[in-house]
């Protein structure tokens, strides 16, 4: 019997097991887009002077990611599947840097397995926990604070936890938070020119990947990479 978690990026550091760390808009999703089109590898950090000194390391890397949903100076992409999904990242290696999705990347220190997931590759990661059949599954919200309810995160938690368990009944339950939620509000106002709704359309698509994002620390670098078909 699998022992379900959730956790916080407060207490990331506590999350054990097999850790699924959760980013619906846009992180995660906008990772999955870039194995898509082609990315070999995708390298999540923390800062954003540790990406720019991480992209002059390694030759012909690209920089997405945001500082407060806005692409930082000196980075190649923002945080937006819109505009990853029709480009050409063939062989390409990305480093990502958001201020939620890749913080629970590298705060989940005490993970046995790690996998990043959002609703586009959900089902994929509930077979890869009902194949490897963990005694405990930890998910990382990485939404939840002060300012946000990350309801967006937790619905698509709770929805990998009902596919493993057999227990999803109405999909669109679980979609339908992303909208109410406090982040999923900010992309559905027209005025708001950092949240773009075609990016929240991305990101209830939901398991349309057949791929799971699984993450190692790989030569003191966090390498998140596309398996499956």
């Amino acid at each position: 019997m699998t022992d379900f978690n959730y956790y916080s990026l407060e207490n990331a550091h506590e999350a054990s097991g097999f850790v699924v760390v959760v980013d619906v808009l846009r992180a995660f999703t906008t990772a999955a887009h870039a194995f898509n089109v082609g990315a070999e590898k995708i390298l999540p950090v923390a800062g954003v002077e540790e990406a720019i000194q991480l992209r002059k390391r390694i030759p012909g890397s690209l920089i997405m990611g945001e500082v407060d949903g806005e692409k930082p100076a000196g980075f190649d992409f923002g945080n937006s599947p819109g505009a990853i999904s029709v480009l050409d990242l063939s062989g390409r290696t990305l480093i990502q840097r958001t201020s939620a999705g890749t913080q629970g990347i590298v705060r989940a220190v005490n993970a046995n397995h790690l996998f990043a997931a959002s609703f586009v590759v959900a089902k994929a990661t509930a077979e890869v926990i009902l194949r490897c059949n963990p005694a405990v599954v930890s998910f990382v919200i990485t939404g939840e604070s002060a300012a946000r309810d990350g309801d967006e995160d937790r619905a698509c938690a709770e929805y990998i936890q009902a596919v493993v368990m057999n227990e999803v009944t109405d999909k669109s339950a679980y979609i339908e938070r992303v909208g109410s939620s406090s982040a999923g509000r900010s992309f559905l106002n027209d005025r708001n020119q950092t949240f773009l709704r075609n990016d929240f359309v991305m990101s209830i698509q939901t398991d349309i990947f057949p791929f799971t994002l699984p993450v190692e620390w790989e030569d003191s670098l966090w390498v998140m990479t596309m398996n499956g078909p």
